[in-house]
């Protein structure tokens, strides 16, 4: 395991809470060796970036969170995986899930994104990381994740803290119809259901119905119906602040930051 001292560069996140057993942070765009589009912490090993440089920010991670990251390949899906040392063999393969727990102290749970979601969860005994993008929320990611990590920490959801990380804001994330559907919400200039007050109609340039939707108020709705009551982070825009943060919706071709948690 990794026993390097941590040392979080000032630029990351870091989570509002004051837990002592876990370590916590997002990296933003500063602290990497990636140039261009990727410049300059590029985690994304899928995005185009050299592999050598990713696997040096990748070191960086881990360097500054004091814990060995496991970097899972992210599908949009719902799917929770629990974390084990063996995952770190070079030969191991790369978990496939949206979502990972960890009860092994300096094993690190991630999340990559550049416009979704992270949310990271502490236990008592326990971590974990949710890849939060529409899908995988509207598919219960958040809600598998909370269930999986209080069955191995032993512990109600009312004891588990969650925080939510940067991603695109509802001034930017423009959705169609589908997406409200998703949510069991009804379209139209005045959306009707439980969740209608998180999408706003806006139409495009080109007249077409649109909305725009609050991704992260969405998802502290659900993790309030899944028993948690712990909840922190502003959930800054990405998709604003080009200086700081990867936005795929704003760029295309870009790289991915991570939101990273492990036990002490």
């Amino acid at each position: 395991m990794n026993a390097r001292m941590p040392v979080v560069p000032s630029a990351w996140l870091q989570p509002d809470w004051s837990l002592p057993h876990v370590r916590a942070l997002m990296s933003t765009r500063a602290g990497g060796v990636s140039s261009g589009a990727y410049a300059s912490l590029n985690v994304g090993d899928a995005v185009g970036d050299e592999p050598g440089l990713v696997a040096q920010n990748r070191c960086r991670v881990g360097d500054a969170l004091g814990a060995d990251p496991v970097f899972l390949r992210q599908v949009h899906g719902s799917g929770v995986v629990q974390l084990h040392a063996s995952m770190l063999d070079a030969s191991a393969q790369v978990p496939q899930a949206d979502a990972s727990i960890s009860t092994t102290p300096g094993l690190a749970c991630t999340v990559q994104v550049a416009d979704c979601l992270p949310v990271l969860f502490a236990g008592p005994s326990g971590v974990g990381g949710a890849h939060a993008g529409w899908r995988g929320l509207a598919a219960g990611v958040l809600e598998n994740t909370v269930a999986t990590l209080c069955e191995a920490s032993q512990c109600r959801p009312d004891a588990l803290h969650a925080w939510l990380g940067a991603c695109i804001g509802p001034e930017a994330f423009e959705v169609g119809a589908d997406v409200l559907g998703a949510f069991a919400v009804e379209p139209g200039l005045a959306p009707s259901g439980r969740l209608a007050r998180y999408f706003s109609y806006r139409p495009n340039a080109q007249g077409e119905p649109r909305w725009r939707a609050d991704l992260a108020g969405l998802a502290r709705e659900r993790l309030h119906d899944a028993g948690v009551r712990h909840l922190y982070g502003s959930a800054p825009c990405t998709h604003a602040d080009p200086a700081r943060f990867f936005s795929f919706r704003r760029d295309a071709r870009c790289g991915r930051m991570v939101a990273a948690i492990s036990l002490i």
